[in-house]
């Protein structure tokens, strides 16, 4: 059958797992225990364990009763977020891991069997590099998932190893895969999004191993003195119990244990290893935190390939761009100066046809839509267009229209010259058929009564959909490409008109070339004039802080900063010959080195940048610099009590846009952001102006900021 892919937040109750409060189950696996004790007296208030009722009889003792004293004084020193390994212990001659985290009010202590593993020795750090140095050999992308599956199935033991990861729509699609015989394969299958809730995948980037040792186990509630225990938040649990629904959807699977890895690259969830067996299987303590750090390692090493491929492409593509240049013709009209270049310019960017609009003309080239349409598509992204590419492979989306020519045209690339009418080049994709293969029909099993309950797919055998409508997708790289070669060619064409008209009417360049002085002048004198205005207003702030009292003195001092960050930009914007567009790596850079100007010699080495390059508009530069400032400055203010410390400010981009994150390893909070009241109320107005998230949480030590928005 054909169709688009399936997007399960279109159908009815699919949102009803994402509601589901999988972080507060009132219940544990069955093959563990579990203690909830008051931190202030030390007694157990709480319990959860297996049938023999051990932990159910130690409600009541305390903590130095039950196991021990020197645990007690083990959970005074607990951070405040993520677990921490305990000294194992003996009770009734069978041994024990512990580990321990806080939980709102309570400690939760867990105790996992101990089972049968290699000692913690120097054999065992050999056999982790051993492992690690095969995800180092692989030589592409693809060698990597598929080592990566080998390496964790040898460390799990598990039957089925898969390295899954999230694609469009927060779908899912399994890129490497190992397996014992007479295990089914699910190599290349996609998942769909429904298939790992919302608040799921938001806590594998918190607690990043799970295990799930016997899914037809019954589970243990949790029981204790205090009234409310059971609805404990469980996020940073190991023996957490699982949904009923996500348990049956292991059964019907044919799975008896599973256990999942998460893979965090730059602070997002970018995919996991998840691990299947057809028998009841648990993982010991020391074998649950070697895959952490071996999912810690597989990350980095896929951020590296991705790096790679990416400089590769770009070298690539650079190499095209001398040969589409010396094919432009001359620029009295498109016809003319595209005639020769454009086949080179579809091929730049492995497109089936290119077209340009500049006003009333029009040219085109290979496979493309139609004159009424290109100039229909020409209207719709000329505005956008000139501040960013628009890039689209799946046209038919964002312009309905397209549908009617989605043979030629499902896939589009557009970038606006400034030329005096402005031009839009545009290229264009046809329809990529692509059969992508599912584990079960996505479409199936969809309640359509509402209020219907939400039952997981009973079959996962592998079901094909055509799908139709798009392209194949534009890489970073090419879009980069497109952006740069319509720079060049407008350098070029200025560079060939200006020695037309030198041989044609000297007079007349003369007195161009006066016109661009005076607008060179007056374009500083605008700048100078700014600049001035700008530093007058901190003339002022500084001589009315004089003499006022420390808090009014700190808050002008604020002021001035925030203006600096201002007036900052007006100076990028001036360098840089652009009106409209500011790189942040520059700016925040310099912003940065002005900052640091001001402090301590010592912050100077205490404040680590690693910035992206990353083109936004003069307004979002503002607000981004604004926000980088106030935090960077609470920072060095709150994170050591004044005094110069590490901290970091990351600048990437993401695939939705881009993430800054400012961290410390300072002295930590609950999670909240300290700072004057105006400057937190700045914060999220801007945050808010960018249409991001700003979100905190506890560094451990320490406090992480980061904000996430969206490019335009």
């Amino acid at each position: 059958m054909s169709t688009a892919l399936p997007n399960p937040a279109d159908a009815r109750d699919l949102t009803a797992c994402d509601r589901e409060p999988i972080h507060v189950p009132g219940s544990i696996q069955a093959h563990g225990h579990l203690l909830i004790v008051d931190p202030g007296d030390g007694r157990i208030v709480g319990a959860a364990g297996r049938a023999d009722g051990l932990t159910r009889d130690l409600i009541g003792q305390t903590l130095s009763q039950a196991l021990g004293g020197v645990l007690r004084n083990a959970i005074d020193d607990l951070p405040d977020i993520g677990p921490v390994p305990l000294a194992p212990v003996m009770i009734d001659g069978a041994p024990w891991d512990l580990l321990a985290y806080r939980s709102g009010a309570h400690v939760v202590i867990e105790m996992l069997p101990a089972l049968d593993q290699p000692p913690l020795d120097a054999r065992f750090l050999g056999r982790m590099q051993a492992l690690d140095a095969v995800l180092e050999r692989a030589s592409s992308l693809p060698d990597l998932m598929r080592n990566a599956a080998g390496v964790f199935r040898q460390l799990t033991g598990h039957a089925r190893v898969m390295i899954y990861r999230f694609i469009d729509d927060e779908a899912g699609a399994v890129v490497g895969e190992s397996r014992a015989e007479g295990m089914g394969t699910f190599m290349n299958h996609h998942f769909p999004a429904s298939d790992i809730p919302r608040q799921a995948r938001a806590l594998y980037v918190r607690n990043r191993v799970r295990v799930i040792a016997d899914v037809h186990a019954p589970v243990q509630p949790i029981t204790g003195s205090v009234p409310g225990i059971e609805a404990i938040d469980l996020s940073d649990s190991m023996l957490r119990s699982v949904s009923p629904v996500h348990l049956h959807y292991l059964r019907n699977m044919g799975v008896s244990a599973s256990a999942s890895m998460s893979i965090i690259k730059d602070g997002a969830l970018w995919g996991l290893v998840a691990c299947h067996h057809p028998e009841p299987r648990d993982l010991s303590l020391a074998t649950r935190l070697a895959c952490q750090s071996l999912a810690d390692s597989l990350a980095r090493q896929i951020r590296l390939r991705e790096e790679t491929v990416l400089y590769r492409e770009r070298i690539r593509l650079r190499a095209h761009e001398d040969t589409v240049l010396a094919r432009l013709g001359p620029d009295d009209q498109l016809d003319q100066f595209f005639a020769q270049s454009a086949g080179p310019l579809a091929e730049l960017v492995g497109a089936d046809g290119f077209a340009a609009v500049q006003g009333n003309e029009l040219f085109s080239s290979g496979s493309c839509p139609d004159p009424a349409a290109l100039r229909h598509l020409a209207d719709h992204v000329r505005q956008s267009a000139a501040i960013s590419p628009f890039v689209s492979s799946d046209l038919e989306r964002v312009i309905p229209a397209a549908a009617a020519y989605r043979d030629v045209a499902s896939g589009m690339l557009s970038v606006t010259m400034s030329t005096e009418v402005p031009t839009i080049l545009m290229w264009f994709r046809a329809e990529k058929l692509q059969v992508v293969t599912w584990a079960g029909n996505p479409h199936k099993d969809v309640p359509t009564v509402p209020g219907a309950t939400l039952e997981p797919r009973a079959s996962f055998a592998a079901w094909s959909d055509e799908v139709r409508g798009k392209s194949r997708p534009w890489t970073a790289a090419e879009v980069e490409a497109a952006s740069r070669l319509v720079r060049l060619m407008l350098e070029a064409r200025s560079s060939r008109r200006i020695r037309r008209l030198n041989a044609e009417l000297s007079i007349t360049l003369r007195e161009n070339e006066s016109l661009i002085q005076q607008k060179e002048f007056l374009l500083r004198e605008v700048n100078h004039r700014v600049q001035n205005s700008l530093a007058l207003v901190a003339s002022f702030l500084r001589m009315q802080g004089r003499g006022a009292d420390p808090l009014v003195r700190t808050q002008l001092d604020e002021a001035q900063s925030r203006l600096s960050a201002v007036s900052l930009v007006h100076r990028r914007l001036y360098q840089d010959d652009s009106a409209q567009i500011v790189d942040l790596a520059i700016y925040l850079d310099d912003l940065l080195r002005d900052m640091k100007s001001s402090l301590d010699p010592a912050w100077a080495d205490a404040i680590q940048t690693e910035f992206a390059p990353i083109l936004v508009s003069a307004d979002r530069a503002v607000s981004i610099g604004l926000l980088t400032n106030e935090i960077v400055a609470n920072a060095i203010k709150y994170a050591y009590d004044g005094q110069p410390g590490p901290v970091s400010v990351v600048l990437s981009q993401t695939r939705n846009g881009m993430l800054l994150s400012v961290t410390d390893n300072g002295v930590g909070s609950d999670g909240s952001i300290k700072g004057t009241g105006f400057g937190m109320r700045m914060v999220a107005s801007l945050v808010e102006q960018l249409g991001g998230k700003l979100q905190s949480d506890t560094n451990a030590p320490g406090l992480r900021v980061v904000i996430t928005a969206p490019l335009d």
